[in-house]
């Protein structure tokens, strides 16, 4: 990139971060956790969930809410 001009755009993002233990006491070691970053444009999240395998994803809030309407049905069978 030889003389280009590019734009940065620094940006805070929210997160939020709490251990898995309690959620899950039977597999979760003490050091497990899950963190949630928003997207610094508020249409969706990644998510840590750090164990022993480590795993990522991300939803937009529309696959967030047809996940929790699909895990209240689940719950309901």
């Amino acid at each position: 990139m030889k003389n280009k001009h590019v734009d940065v755009i620094m940006q805070t993002k929210t997160s939020m971060y709490c251990d898995l233990k309690p959620f899950d006491p039977g597999f979760a070691k003490d050091y497990d956790f899950v963190e949630i970053t928003e997207w610094s444009n508020g249409e969706g999240f990644d998510v840590l969930i750090e164990t022993t395998k480590r795993e990522r994803f991300s939803l937009t809030w529309g696959q967030y809410d047809a996940v929790k309407h699909l895990v209240k049905k689940l719950n309901k069978l």
